[in-house]
């Protein structure tokens, strides 16, 4: 269904309660506005619609032909202009349409630019996260290794210490294994009556 400017008249909006809306007064007015701006585009619609079909069937409109402009016997084919004259509201229509092209055209080349300046502010943090993602890796290797150095060192002198403290420990066991050996046998030697017992 096609919109008319007694459908914008006629409009009727629900009232909002409990919060803030447009004044209805300045609504209503603006929209007085765009109905009578509406009805003229629509009068100067039919006029040229009217006027491009008189000129299609080759009549010239009638608003054209006054008789001081026409001679008599001019032939009809003539005294149409291959295009009719752009009225003003041709030329504000074609200026309309211009400026919305235009806009468009704006718009799209804004759009295309702010596009790509996030695509490389994108690829940039990319390959700044990267980056940084890169050294943190090398330092944390780096740490990691000092570590296990430290760690196989560490685990080295350990060795090295139990090593030596088996060593000194079997000695000294050695040792009193011997010491043993000898207080007993210097008391196997000795008779019982000797030791006092």
């Amino acid at each position: 269904m096609a919109l008319t400017p007694d459908d914008v008249v006629t409009k009727q909006f629900q009232h909002v309660r409990f919060k803030d809306g447009f004044d209805p007064d300045e609504v209503d007015d603006f929209l007085d506005e765009i109905v009578i701006e509406w009805r003229k585009a629509l009068e100067e619609n039919a006029e040229l619609k009217a006027k491009l079909a008189a000129y299609e069937s080759g009549a010239a409109p009638a608003a054209a032909e006054t008789p001081a402009a026409k001679p008599a016997a001019a032939p009809v084919a003539e005294a149409a202009p291959a295009e009719p004259a752009p009225t003003g509201s041709a030329t504000a229509t074609a200026g309309i349409i211009e400026l919305a092209q235009r806009l468009h055209d704006e718009h799209v080349a804004e759009g295309e630019a702010k596009r790509n300046q996030l695509i490389a502010e994108a690829e940039t943090e990319v390959a700044r996260i990267r980056t940084e993602a890169e050294a943190k890796q090398r330092e944390e290797s780096a740490r990691l290794e000092r570590e296990r150095n430290t760690l196989e060192a560490r685990i080295t002198e350990l060795r090295n210490f139990e090593r030596d403290y088996r060593a000194q420990l079997r000695g000294y066991i050695e040792g009193q294994l011997r010491d043993l050996d000898e207080k007993s046998a210097s008391t196997d030697s000795t008779p019982v009556s000797a030791i006092g017992l």
